[in-house]
């Protein structure tokens, strides 16, 4: 944050505003909790079984969360598996904390673990 009571920095506003922008859909947020509650890998059919949406739904809505790092794909031979990425969703702030001036979490980096080619 830019002192006390100022506003946060932009690139840090704009790296926010993608985030709530993500996750400003209905099927990206039962898909991010999804993964994050069953807590292992799962492919893009088994998603659609539990989301009850079509396939390609699914598929488009991987990627604007694969694009905000929120979601990592593991690829196994011609399989594509994905999963939560914890280490950003644990930076994500709450939408109140940023509209009543509260400390911002660290800079949101949302970099894979060591060694993950995403």
């Amino acid at each position: 944050m830019n002192g006390e009571k100022g506003p946060l920095d932009r690139p840090t506003a704009a790296e926010y505003a993608s985030w709530f922008k993500a996750l400003a859909d209905a099927t990206r947020v039962q898909i991010v909790s999804l993964l994050a509650r069953r807590g292992a890998p799962m492919s893009v059919g088994e998603i659609v079984e539990a989301v009850e949406v079509g396939q390609s739904t699914v598929s488009a809505h991987l990627k604007v969360l694969s694009e905000v790092r929120f979601v990592l794909v593991d690829r196994v031979g011609t399989s594509a598996f994905y999963r939560i990425n914890a280490a950003c969703v644990e930076r994500f702030p709450s939408a109140a904390d940023l509209v009543m001036g509260r400390p911002a979490p660290t800079p949101p980096t949302c970099t894979p673990p060591s060694g993950d080619p995403r």
